[in-house]
């Protein structure tokens, strides 16, 4: 089977990926993530997975490299708002704040390029998160038991987050977490790979270059 590797050094999109079972490296893309003037959401998360891809892919010959980038963008009646990851209590809280009772979109952009063959498949997966309206005591409360500092947004579904909202709309809620599994599957299945069948089912010994 073709190698593969993860053009991320996200703990969390290595995590997703290790849900496949399929033996893969990781490898950090080193692209400038910066938002370019005007750009959409849309074409931010699905330009920047391409580049990642890319990128890693010059210094990998003969893989499947899979590169993504997710865009969070709130949305409010005076203008839409990309959220990045707010680093420390005092971002989260005001994030949170702004997010209160407001719906979020999360475009994640995956690529999956065959450094072999050239041959280059990309989306962009959405998904939305409403909030419910959240009091300072509650934002307080939850930042003490699960602090989200490193993701955009303020929290973390896959945990306790899950309580911050009234419901969530996608089609993948891995694409949440930043790997959109479900699009991933079908990228591999149209470049001939089945992941279920017993030839790919191979001891994933993940490494980091």
């Amino acid at each position: 089977m073709q190698a593969i590797v993860l053009a991320s050094s996200s703990p969390y999109r290595r995590q997703l990926l290790e849900k496949l079972q399929l033996p893969f490296s990781c490898a950090s893309p080193s692209v400038n993530e910066q938002r370019l003037p005007d750009e959409a959401p849309q074409s931010m998360a699905l330009r920047l997975a391409v580049a990642k891809a890319k990128a890693v892919a010059a210094r990998h010959n003969q893989h499947f490299v899979i590169g993504s980038d997710q865009v969070a963008c709130l949305h409010r009646d005076d203008g839409d708002e990309i959220l990045g990851k707010p680093g420390d209590h005092r971002q989260a809280v005001a994030q949170l704040q702004r997010c209160s009772g407001q719906r979020v979109d999360f475009y994640t952009g995956l690529a999956l390029l065959n450094s072999t063959s050239g041959e280059l498949q990309s989306c962009v997966e959405h998904f939305a998160v409403y909030f419910r309206p959240l009091t300072s005591e509650t934002i307080e409360h939850y930042l003490a038991r699960e602090p989200a500092y490193d993701c955009a947004g303020s929290f973390k579904v896959e945990g306790l987050g899950i309580t911050l909202f009234e419901r969530l709309e996608g089609r993948d809620p891995n694409s949440l977490t930043g790997l959109p599994l479900i699009a991933l599957v079908d990228m591999f299945s149209n470049s001939g790979l089945d992941i279920l069948s017993p030839h790919s089912v191979q001891t994933n010994n993940s490494e980091t270059h």
